[in-house]
């Protein structure tokens, strides 16, 4: 039997290669375990958004009798979004896997099948952290390409709204009450998003490495933690870890290890409300083949595809088509550690 034959078990069907993605474990990453994002699988490419004001406005008094005040009617916009295609793959050919034999009890089939799920994984990886991009880009308003700056959408402009400035957390002057900028920052950000903020919602940021040793390392901070057995958590290594200060939960983000491909500046903070609903959605569109055309959308699909003119070879591919989206821009802010 030709080693490309065991292609055609249905081991590597369509259906079966999609479950076994799906089991591959992702990459450790900070948003994706945050779970900002509400995820819904779709049944079309093409979404649409409606998006109402929310202006809050008083009740004037008026005499008995009178009729009562009418309230304007909401004007709804509707804007027309796409989800993403990201599709990668390999090519694995005979004379790879010509020197593949089972090793003790191993079949020939199980030691090539160890093979070709390798390289999925390998896949799958570069597809999790192609996610975990497009989730730092939307957090940060702008849904970016994988060169870093074609803009895919711009959710600033989709809603009209004005990104506003960085805050300045002016951690490079020893008297700043950083307390203080913490809670002018949470008031700002909470009028900004109007009734998108609960009870339950709580500002996260993303710090990169100078701002975040910085906020720990400022004698304010360290002042309000003297005499408390919390205190002991500024003296270990604090590097890539969280840390809650002034009712905002400031995270050292561990980006790509080349410091560059999904990464913050050293001196920035990206900052973001967790547990405020409505505010970051994720949609996943269904596979462009079958038998997955016209079904919910998943998050992955694997897909086997055999030479069957010469055996020579065996492509192993996986497809996406998620959109995230911030349907409330106005729910998020940047800072500096000090200009």
């Amino acid at each position: 039997m030709s080693h490309m034959d065991i292609f055609t078990n249905n081991a590597f069907s369509m259906v079966s290669l999609t479950a076994a993605v799906e089991k591959i474990a992702f990459i450790p990453n900070t948003l994706g375990e945050l779970g900002i994002f509400e995820e819904k699988g779709v049944y079309t490419r093409q979404l649409s958004v409606e998006k109402r004001g929310n202006k809050l406005a008083l009740i004037p008094t008026s005499p008995l009798g009178a009729p009562a005040r009418q309230k304007d009617a909401k004007k709804a916009t509707i804007r027309n979004f796409q989800t993403q295609r990201l599709a990668e793959g390999f090519t694995m050919y005979a004379h790879e896997v010509e020197g593949i034999r089972a090793f003790g009890k191993e079949t020939l089939l199980k030691a090539i099948t160890t093979e070709y799920a390798d390289r999925m994984g390998d896949v799958r990886d570069d597809m999790d952290l192609t996610h975990e991009w497009h989730r730092f880009g939307t957090l940060q308003g702008k849904l970016l390409d994988a060169d870093g700056t074609t803009v895919l959408y711009d959710y600033f402009d989709e809603f009209g709204i004005t990104e506003p400035a960085a805050f300045d957390f002016k951690l490079n002057i020893a008297t700043t009450k950083v307390r203080d900028v913490c809670n002018n920052i949470t008031r700002v950000m909470k009028r900004r998003a109007g009734g998108s903020y609960n009870s339950r919602t709580k500002i996260h940021t993303l710090c990169g490495d100078e701002f975040y040793d910085s906020l720990i390392g400022h004698q304010s901070v360290e002042k309000t933690y003297e005499g408390w057995a919390a205190a002991a958590a500024l003296r270990t290594g604090t590097a890539w870890q969280d840390f809650e200060f002034g009712d905002i939960v400031f995270h050292n983000y561990r980006g790509t290890d080349d410091n560059s491909t999904v990464a913050i500046a050293a001196n920035e903070c990206k900052l973001f409300p967790v547990g405020a609903k409505g505010v970051f959605k994720k949609a996943m569109a269904p596979s462009e083949f079958g038998p997955f055309v016209n079904t919910r959308g998943k998050d992955v699909y694997a897909m086997n595809i055999r030479d069957k003119d010469r055996d020579a070879w065996v492509k192993g591919e996986q497809y996406s088509y998620p959109l995230y989206m911030c349907l409330q821009p106005e729910a998020l802010g940047s800072g500096v550690s000090g200009n």
